[in-house]
């Protein structure tokens, strides 16, 4: 079985329809100089489902929704931290949150969509922010944030707010964990109920449809995007500029663009950093 599994893409349209399929359902694209990221994330799965071949996979893939849920896990990249690129939080922190809580700001509620959210730390490092204002201030308006991700996995794993040691130290300073944590074991930290409340999970995939999801403030759409094609990508920017409320705010990774959707957007500068404010 393994020796059958050591050269997945040996067999060039088996590989090109199971990257076919994958894009076609995620978005996700592969090309053929990744075949070993394939067969290393794919090889469990596919010892599970006795399935021998690519081309057994591809086939079973088309109607077994639970492997096809398992692929998607299994090739969807979850690595994130607590406060990752630290700008778009201070500007949220410093910016965003006096300004959506001056007089001037005339919306009851702020609503945040934090898209591809994985285990849950950029919506929870929102909810903490939020937290640590409002012992500044002692009141502010009602912050709603939408987190939503692709694979059923992982946002099972971050509406639990169960964290491990690494997965605590990545981003975080003992006086948050502190505040924003419980243990008992020092081997679990559980996301105290006062941050989780901000916050509400939803599975999405972002070749799907945004109509329900609302309006938004500020879309956080980070480290995600570089998955795609461009075309992809200006369809999902564009759906995303529909979902913004006047001059509301979208941001990206530092190393993502805007693909063909710019003329949607004016770049607004965080020093460092950008944000992206709708047109």
């Amino acid at each position: 079985m393994v020796d059958s599994l050591k050269n997945i893409a040996s067999d060039c349209l088996d590989f090109k329809a199971f990257c076919d399929f994958l894009q076609k359902t995620s978005g996700i694209t592969i090309t053929p100089s990744k075949s070993y990221l394939v067969s290393a994330r794919i090889r469990t799965i596919m010892e599970n489902y006795q399935l021998f071949t690519l081309a057994n996979l591809v086939s079973e893939i088309k109607i077994n929704k639970e492997l096809h849920q398992d692929i998607i896990d299994a090739m969807t990249t979850n690595e994130t931290f607590w406060f990752r690129d630290d700008y778009p939080f201070n500007y949220f922190s410093k910016v965003l949150l006096p300004q959506w809580n001056s007089v001037e700001h005339k919306d009851p509620n702020v609503r945040i969509w934090s898209a591809a959210c994985s285990s849950g730390q950029e919506p929870y490092s929102l909810g903490m922010l939020c937290e640590e204002y409002k012992d500044r201030v002692s009141k502010i308006k009602r912050v709603e944030v939408l987190a939503t991700d692709l694979s059923s996995h992982i946002l099972d794993k971050a509406k639990k707010g169960s964290f491990d040691k690494l997965s605590i130290d990545r981003g975080l300073s003992t006086s948050r964990i502190q505040q924003f944590f419980t243990t008992e074991d020092k081997k679990e930290w559980i996301v105290n109920r006062s941050v989780r409340n901000y916050i509400q999970f939803k599975p999405l995939n972002l070749l799907e449809s945004f109509d329900s999801l609302g309006q938004f403030d500020i879309i956080f759409c980070r480290n995600v995007l570089i998955y795609f094609t461009k075309e992809t990508k200006t369809d999902i920017l564009k759906r995303m500029h529909q979902c913004l409320k006047p001059n509301g705010l979208l941001f990206l990774g530092s190393s993502e663009s805007l693909a063909d959707a710019g003329s949607l957007f004016n770049m607004v500068h965080c020093n460092p950093g950008i944000v992206y404010q709708a047109k």
